[in-house]
C-alpha cells in the first residue's frame, strides 16, 4: 500500500522509460476519424472504420484492454473480427503480438501517411462476457461503448489523442449521449472531436422506444431511458420525481459538480447484460424491462443509478492514484476499491434513502441484508477484505457455487458497513457538529467545473479524514482491512442506534430478491442457497447443510419424505421449532441419490434491523434529506 521505500527505483525506471517517450509525444498527436455503422445492431454487429495517421515502419495498435469502471483486463477482444488494414487502396500485412492478444503490428510501407482499419464488433448474442463486452442489444435497442469497436496507437496517451467519430443508427431510432453532437441528417449523427478519454467515457444509448426526462439545469442532467417496449417506458411521475431529488441532494452532499452535463444511460430490456458503469458525464445502468414500472423491480435497483451517479464524484473526479493509468494498456492496480467501489455503495445507498427512491425501513433492510450476508461469511476466514479488492482483476467472472467460502468482490457491500462506523465515530469524535457530508465537501467539492481527475493514496484518505475529526484513522483502516473477524462490522450499525437480529418474517426486499433471482434462500438457517427446482447454487462451510455434506452442484429432490418445493421445505423448517427428528433432505448428486439428516430446529432465520432504545438513533439522522 505504501511504495515510498520504491522511490530510487521508480525515478531509475521514469529516467530509461518515461522521458523517451515524452520525448516522442513533443511532436502533435495523431487525429483520428472512427465511423461507426450500427445500422446491424439487431442483428448484434457493428461495423466501424477508421483513419489513422502512421509513418513508415512499424505501427503499434491496441485494443482497449483495461477499460475503467471495470477493474480489470476485461476489453472484449473475442469479440474484434473482420479486421482488415489498408492504405492507398491496399492491404496491409499485421500481426498480432506474440505477449499480449489486444495489441496489432501494422507494417506501413513507404509513401504511406494514412492507415485505414474496418473491424466489426461481434456482440453476444446470449449469455457471456462482462460490462461493456456483455449483451448490449436487441431488436428495439443498443448501448454503444467506443471501446468496443476502436483501435489507438500506442505511445500517446488516451487524453492526448483525438477522434473525431460518427454513428449511423437504424432509421427511426432515437439515441442520448454524453458525447456533444456536431450535427445530426436523419440516422446519421456527427460529434464533435474529443479526447479519445472523452470518447471511450461516453456510451450511446439508442432505440426506438427512447425517452428523455429531465432532471435538472445548470448543469444539465437528464435520463435517457431505452426499452423494449413503449409500456416499459411509462414510469410514475412520483418515480421521476425522486430522480430529481437525487441530483439535488448529491449536490447539497458533495457541494460542487464535476461534469458539463449528465446522461444516466438506463437500458431496459430482459435481453442485455445487467450491470452498472460509471461515467463521469453518464452511467451506462442495465436492469429488466419492467426495472421502472413495476414497484418491486423499482425496489430492488433502487440503488443502481445512485451508485453510478456517486462515482462522478469519487472514482472519476476523485481516483486512486493507481487506477489513473495512461491509456487502456496499462493495467491498474485495485487496492484502494475499498474508497473507489466501497464508499460509493455508502454514499449511493445514503441517497437512495435521502432522495425518497427508498423509504427508510427498506434503506434499513438493505443493511440488514448485506450484515446478514458478511455475518455469515466463512470466507472471512483465510480471506480478508483487502485481498477481495487486490485480487479482483482475474476474479471478475468467478461463479455462484462456493462464493461463500471463496468471498466475492465484497469492497463493495462490507465498506457499506465500514463507512457507516466511520460517520459515526466523526459524529461522536465532533459532539456531532460533523459527519460524512464534510468529509465528502472535503474531499470531492471544491470548484464545479467540466471533468477533471484528482487522484488520491492511502494516505489523503487518511489524511483528510484527520481534518474532519481527530481519530487513529490509520490504525482503523488497517484493522478493518486486514482482519478475519469473527463477524461482520456491524459496530456501526450498533452505534448508529440499531442491531441486527433474525425472525421468522422475510422482510420485503428479502422477499422480492428471492423472487427476483428465482432462489431460496436458507443462508441463515441451515445454511443453504437454492434454485426452484432444489438445486444447491451455494453452501455456507460451518453451517448445518454443508457439516451434513450438502455441497453446491447436488439437488434436493424431498424433503421428509414429500417431493421438494419451496413451500415444502419452508413448512418443514417451521415444524422443526416443535419436533425433534432431523430435517431429512433427499439428495441427487452426479445420479447418485442420498439422504442427509439435518438435526436443526431453529425455523426460518431473516435478518431485520430494529431499535436499540439506549443508545439514540443516528442512523435516521444520517439518512433524513438535507
Amino acid at each position: 500500500m505504501h511504495h515510498s521505500g520504491r522511490v530510487w527505483l521508480w525515478l531509475f525506471f521514469f529516467s530509461a522509460l518515461i522521458l523517451p517517450a515524452l520525448a516522442q509525444n513533443s511532436s502533435t498527436a495523431p487525429a483520428i476519424t472512427i465511423a461507426v455503422d450500427a445500422s446491424d445492431a439487431p442483428r448484434k454487429i457493428i461495423h466501424a472504420q477508421l483513419t489513422i495517421p502512421a509513418a513508415p515502419g512499424s505501427l503499434t495498435l491496441y485494443y482497449p484492454k483495461w477499460i475503467p469502471g471495470e477493474h480489470g483486463p476485461t476489453g472484449p477482444i473475442e469479440e474484434l473480427t473482420g479486421l482488415k488494414f489498408s492504405a492507398n487502396g491496399q492491404p496491409l500485412t499485421w500481426r498480432r503480438d506474440l505477449l499480449d492478444g489486444w495489441t496489432f503490428h501494422v507494417d506501413v510501407p513507404q509513401g504511406v501517411s494514412t492507415v485505414n482499419v474496418a473491424l466489426d464488433y461481434a456482440a453476444p448474442a446470449a449469455e457471456g462476457g462482462i460490462f461493456t463486452g456483455g449483451m448490449s442489444a436487441t431488436e428495439k435497442m443498443t448501448v454503444l461503448s467506443w471501446n468496443t469497436v476502436l483501435l489507438y496507437p500506442a505511445n500517446w496517451t488516451t487524453d492526448q489523442l483525438t477522434y473525431t467519430a460518427s454513428l449511423r443508427l437504424p432509421a427511426g431510432w432515437k439515441f442520448g449521449t454524453p458525447l456533444p453532437v456536431a450535427s445530426q441528417t436523419g440516422a446519421d449523427i456527427k460529434f464533435s472531436p474529443a479526447a479519445l478519454t472523452t470518447v471511450v467515457d461516453s456510451p450511446v444509448i439508442a432505440g426506438e422506444y427512447l425517452r428523455i426526462i429531465p432532471l435538472a439545469e445548470n448543469p444539465h442532467q437528464e435520463m435517457d431511458i431505452a426499452a423494449d417496449s413503449a409500456a416499459a417506458l411509462d414510469a410514475p411521475a412520483e418515480v421521476l420525481d425522486d430522480y430529481k431529488n437525487l441530483t439535488d441532494q448529491a449536490f447539497k452532499l458533495f457541494g460542487a459538480r464535476h461534469f458539463r452535463d449528465y446522461h444516466f444511460v438506463y437500458s431496459l430490456s430482459d435481453h442485455v447484460a445487467h450491470f452498472g458503469l460509471e461515467h463521469h458525464e453518464s452511467n451506462d445502468s442495465r436492469v429488466d424491462e419492467r426495472g421502472m414500472v413495476d414497484p418491486e423491480h423499482r425496489l430492488l435497483h433502487a440503488g443502481l443509478l445512485p451508485h453510478e451517479y456517486v462515482h462522478s464524484w469519487n472514482g472519476k473526479y476523485r481516483r486512486p492514484a493507481d487506477l489513473a493509468t495512461p491509456d487502456y494498456e496499462k493495467p491498474m492496480q485495485t487496492d484502494l476499491l475499498w474508497v473507489y467501489e466501497g464508499l460509493t455503495s455508502y454514499l449511493g445507498d445514503l441517497l437512495s434513502a435521502r432522495s425518497g427512491l427508498r423509504t427508510p425501513e427498506q434503506y434499513r433492510d438493505s443493511v440488514a441484508l448485506i450484515a446478514a450476508r458478511l455475518d455469515n461469511l466463512p470466507g472471512r476466514t483465510w480471506r480478508n477484505l483487502q485481498d477481495t479488492a487486490d485480487g479482483v482483476p482475474s476474479m471478475q467472472d468467478a461463479p455462484l457455487q462456493w462464493q461463500s467460502w471463496r468471498r466475492e468482490v465484497d469492497y463493495y457491500d462490507e465498506d457499506v458497513l465500514n463507512w457507516l462506523w466511520v460517520d459515526t465515530i466523526i459524529r461522536q469524535q465532533s459532539h456531532n457538529k460533523r459527519s460524512m457530508d464534510d468529509f465528502c465537501h472535503l474531499f470531492h467539492g471544491g470548484q464545479s467545473g467540466p471533468p477533471a481527475v484528482n487522484t488520491y493514496t492511502f494516505d489523503d484518505v487518511v489524511n483528510a479524514l484527520n481534518q474532519v475529526a481527530a481519530y487513529d484513522w490509520r490504525g482503523f483502516w488497517t484493522e478493518r482491512l486486514t482482519n478475519h473477524g469473527p463477524g461482520a462490522p456491524i459496530s456501526g450499525i450498533e452505534r448508529s442506534g440499531w442491531k441486527l437480529v433474525y425472525d421468522s418474517t422475510p422482510s420485503e426486499l428479502f422477499r422480492i430478491g428471492e423472487h427476483y433471482n428465482e432462489d431460496i434462500n436458507a443462508s441463515y438457517s441451515i445454511g443453504l442457497q437454492l434454485r426452484q427446482d432444489g438445486t444447491v447454487i451455494d453452501t455456507i462451510e460451518g453451517m448445518t447443510a454443508a457439516k451434513a455434506g450438502i455441497g453446491p452442484g447436488m439437488r434436493v429432490i424431498a424433503v421428509n419424505g414429500r417431493r421438494f418445493s419451496a413451500d415444502v421445505l419452508h413448512d418443514a423448517l417451521k415444524a422443526g421449532t416443535t419436533s425433534s427428528a432431523p430435517l431429512a433432505l433427499l439428495v441427487e448428486n452426479t445420479e447418485y441419490f442420498k439422504t442427509y439428516n439435518l438435526d436443526y430446529h431453529g425455523g426460518e432465520k431473516y435478518p431485520h434491523l430494529v431499535r436499540d432504545d439506549s443508545k439514540p438513533d443516528v442512523l435516521s439522522d444520517i439518512i433524513k434529506p438535507r
